[in-house]
């Protein structure tokens, strides 16, 4: 199942502001180089994640699952001046050529990157979010969720992808599959916590935008 249907993809981004030359340089060097490159977050929701940190204009950003480095370039667009940008991916052969595009983008001094288990990295991170992007291994998304929620400020935010899974979390849940177990069991959570408010936006593969009271 595709989300959405690639001409209404194609016509949304025909009317979204273009990524910049070097995002659009990632973009194919990931595509071209780096295997599961629809992990990518891409133009159309690339843009979404920029506008949305303008709109928030975020002193801190925690993102987990950094990949190539895309939607940290896209995020750090709304960054406040001092602003510091907190991001954690596993696999350490991505390291260069994420370094490589925070160099090109003249970012490096407010993105930090941490290479390692986000589950044993996060708890080491002495600040106050006010916005979190979780994009990682789908069946530790609750526990991610609750690892950040007491680092997120009064009125912050989380953004999580992913969570429609290519349509699969509108089926039979297997229970072997643990990554769409994570999805549903993450949603479910979300929908009935009373410390949040949330609305999940059917963009790309699904994003679900949380805001902590």
């Amino acid at each position: 199942m595709e989300f959405p249907d690639p001409k209404i993809n194609a016509y949304a981004e025909a009317y979204t502001k273009a990524e910049s030359k070097l995002l659009a340089e990632l973009n194919r060097d990931t595509n071209a180089n780096v295997l599961f490159p629809r992990m990518l977050s891409g133009h159309l929701q690339g843009r979404m994640l920029s506008m949305l940190s303008k709109m928030i204009q975020p002193k801190r950003i925690l993102e987990i699952g950094t990949y190539t480095g895309y939607s940290a370039l896209c995020m750090s667009e709304g960054l406040q001046e001092g602003g510091m940008l907190h991001t954690i991916e596993l696999n350490p052969e991505h390291e260069d050529m994420i370094r490589k595009y925070f160099q090109k983008a003249g970012a490096e001094n407010k993105i930090t990157l941490h290479i390692g288990n986000a589950m044993k990295i996060i708890p080491t991170l002495n600040e106050t979010f006010d916005l979190v992007f979780i994009d990682a291994d789908k069946e530790n998304y609750l526990a991610y969720y609750e690892m950040v929620l007491g680092k997120l400020r009064n009125g912050g935010y989380i953004f999580a992808d992913n969570v429609l899974w290519s349509g699969k979390v509108l089926e039979q849940v297997d229970p072997n599959d643990k990554e769409t177990k994570g999805i549903v069991e993450f949603s479910k959570k979300v929908q009935a916590d009373e410390r949040v408010e949330n609305v999940l936006l059917p963009v790309r593969d699904g994003v679900m935008i949380i805001r902590k009271k």
